[in-house]
């Protein structure tokens, strides 16, 4: 039963990270047809409809140049507080002697939004600069040098919390330079991950203190709309209720709350998700599925992620690398056992389509942004046991969209019904751990078929042992 009068949630869409990994393959595996052709598939509202993107501020581990961030010093320099040495990367987009951001990250942008202009953007940073750290490194778990100041004397402008501020700025109208706007950002990602590639450690506390008195202050007065949200971490990081060190005046800082499906439990989502009332819920990271098997693949990414998560206000579903190669690389972290949305071959630019592919193409291609999610029947309590799980959408113009999904090892029948028309109703099959989605409207839907895969060889490496309990529950 689907009860459309019901309405939560409105929902933001789904989409995967463009690292400089991903960014390479497109531009250097594939010809400029090929790499069209898939990122219209993905992105264009008429096939895919995926209409998020994520992207790091400065080198992340998935990157095929060597670290770097948008201030690193010379030698001489010990500190820049008028981040005099920004940049994002030098020459033409795309071009064979462009670097940082411009080589690779930028062009692939540029492409997806004249495909769909609507697509949102969030960044969030790996690592500040070197020299804004204690540790003095890019790589590795040093903290920034709050409260320090970088100039003659002690002026408010002077201290690392400030200008780590205008570094967000600066990068944000370097990117509006190129036609491509920012829509969100987080202050780090995983800020409790004390990793040896880029990383800048944060306690909670911290981060509260820093985006509300420093990050949106500055924000508020050159982009205003451009939304922050809090956390983008583990579950881990929610074991305890933000409700404990965060006020609710220091909450409106905050567009929300963002989080990975990694480690932790599920009732840690609503540490985060359900301490203020007007904070929207994001996923903002979950590494695609590779060496597990089918039942636990789909129940992560279809019963855990697009039916319980959704169901418990998620409005917005972001996956890690949106490509990788057929050993899941490039990585200067030289990570391994990983594997993108769909897989590049390098040396032709052939792509096959993985299951979270179509996890993200069945919201995409169905359920509007800027729909609301309305109650349905469910009957998996977490995604992956009891009976057939649901989640359902109303959009404005009153079209209905609902994707079922099959916790089970048998086929089950469903019979599909709506609130206030009556007896009317279909019967649906929806297979052993699989999902199937429908949509009512009154309008001209996507009927878009998936192309078929290309064929090459899939050469990937298991996942570390430590990486087998990255489930939720």
């Amino acid at each position: 039963m689907i009860d459309p009068t019901q309405r939560f949630q409105m929902w933001e869409g789904v989409g995967a990270a463009i690292t400089d990994s991903s960014a390479s393959l497109f531009m250097n595996s594939m010809d400029d047809s090929q790499r069209h052709r898939i990122l219209a598939e993905m992105f264009s509202p008429e096939q895919g409809g995926f209409s998020s993107v994520r992207i790091s501020i400065g080198a992340c581990d998935f990157s095929s140049q060597e670290y770097y961030t948008y201030d690193d010093l010379p030698d001489d320099v010990a500190a820049d507080a008028g981040l005099d040495f920004f940049s994002i990367g030098e020459g033409e987009p795309g071009a064979a002697g462009a670097t940082k951001d411009l080589k690779n990250v930028i062009p692939v942008l540029q492409e997806i939004l004249a495909i769909n202009p609507a697509v949102k953007i969030m960044a969030s940073p790996w690592s500040a600069p070197a020299w804004m750290k204690t540790s003095g490194r890019i790589s590795g778990s040093g903290r920034l040098r709050l409260g320090e100041y970088v100039g003659n004397g002690y002026r408010y402008q002077d201290t690392i919390d400030y200008v780590y501020a205008q570094y967000f700025v600066k990068f944000i109208e370097a990117y509006a330079s190129y036609g491509i706007p920012i829509s969100s950002v987080t202050m780090q990602n995983e800020p409790s991950n004390g990793c040896p590639w880029p990383i800048t450690v944060w306690t909670p506390e911290e981060l509260v203190a820093w985006g509300s008195q420093y990050l949106r202050p500055a924000l508020d007065r050159s982009f205003p709309d451009v939304q922050i949200y809090f956390g983008d971490d583990s579950l881990r990081f929610f074991q305890r209720p933000i409700g404990e060190y965060m006020t609710q005046q220091e909450a409106n800082a905050f567009a929300g709350v963002a989080f990975h499906t990694y480690s932790g439990l599920p009732e840690w989502v609503h540490n985060g998700a359900r301490q203020f009332p007007q904070w929207k819920v994001a996923m903002t990271e979950r590494r695609c599925m590779l060496d597990e098997s089918i039942d636990e693949a789909s129940h992560v990414m279809f019963g855990e992620i697009g039916t319980w998560l959704v169901r418990n206000g998620m409005s917005l579903i972001n996956l890690w690398n949106i490509a990788l190669d057929e050993q899941g690389f490039p990585s200067y972290a030289g990570t391994s056992g990983r594997r993108g949305v769909i897989t590049v071959d390098s040396s032709t630019g052939k792509v096959k389509r993985n299951l979270e592919y179509f996890m993200l193409r069945n919201f995409g291609q169905d359920v509007s942004v800027g729909s609301h999610r309305v109650a349905s029947t469910n009957s998996t309590p977490d995604g992956r046991h009891g009976g057939l799980g649901s989640v359902a959408f109303v959009a404005d113009n009153g079209d209905l969209a609902a994707i079922l999904y099959n916790p089970t090892d048998d086929d089950i029948l469903a019979s599909v019904t709506i609130n206030g028309e009556g007896a009317r109703w279909q019967q649906v099959v929806v297979p052993a751990y699989g999902t199937v989605s429908f949509h009512k409207s009154n309008h001209s839907v996507n009927r878009s078929l998936t192309p078929v895969d290309d064929d090459f060889k899939i050469t990937y490496t298991p996942h570390p042992n430590d990486d087998h309990d990255e489930t939720i529950f």
